[in-house]
């Protein structure tokens, strides 16, 4: 008897969990998705921002916005960039959108999916003057390293939809994964640390502070951020 040959299924660097309240939140992002929502669909080929914002602006990305604190503030206080935020966890994305409708932000999109397909799909090539990731999920455990969402093939994807003179801006507070980031940063040739080799960068002021991590600030714990910049002529 032959046996088919099952898809490869991609490692995912998340997990959906979704608990109670969720009816609530569907019904929200249901009512908003209108207005903030772009399909994840490669069907519909790469987005437009200028047709979408109605402008030409810079345009920066965040990879896991979580609650989407920093992305909201970021977005309330540059009015004249654009932000789109990519997101797995509903519940992020609905406290998000409803935020930014309440203050009637014009500047903020939302994608609900997996970063790597949507980079891929929905992103044209150097398109994006910045891309963040703010405190992504460390796995810890050696076993699941493999998950972790930085690593050389995503790097290099960011790479190609970032501008020349772009900005990568990654932070975490978790050392040995703060570690690994520098690590993989350094060896990629696309990109320059602007803090220095081997060096991390001040927490910049256009990073808001979270209430997590303020409370783990106030408790001792420590960040690192990591700014690169995507360079013109990479050898």
């Amino acid at each position: 008897m032959t046996i088919p040959n099952r898809p490869v299924r991609p490692i995912r660097s998340f997990m959906r969990r979704e608990g109670k309240g969720m009816i609530a939140r569907a019904s929200t992002i249901k009512a908003l998705w209108p207005r903030y929502g772009l399909s994840e669909s490669g069907i519909d080929g790469f987005i437009d921002p200028p047709a979408i914002f109605g402008r030409v602006a810079p345009l920066i990305i965040e990879i896991g916005f979580g609650r989407g604190e920093s992305l909201f503030q970021m977005a309330a206080l540059a009015p004249e960039k654009d932000f789109i935020g990519i997101e797995v966890y509903r519940t992020g994305l609905s406290q998000l959108i409803n935020q930014a409708d309440r203050a009637g932000l014009h500047n903020l999109r939302v994608f609900c999916g997996d970063a790597r397909e949507i980079l891929q799909t929905r992103i044209m090539d150097a398109s994006l003057d910045t891309v963040q990731i703010f405190f992504p999920d460390p796995w810890p455990k050696r076993k699941h390293h493999k998950r972790r969402l930085i690593s050389a093939d995503f790097i290099k994807l960011i790479a190609l939809k970032l501008k020349p003179g772009g900005r990568l801006h990654l932070a975490s507070d978790w050392a040995d994964y703060a570690a690994w980031m520098l690590n993989v940063l350094s060896e990629d040739p696309h990109f320059e640390n602007i803090a220095g080799t081997g060096c991390y960068a001040a927490r910049p002021e256009d990073r808001p502070l979270s209430k997590y991590e303020g409370r783990g600030l106030a408790l001792g714990h420590q960040t690192w951020d990591l700014i690169f910049k995507r360079l013109y002529n990479e050898s």
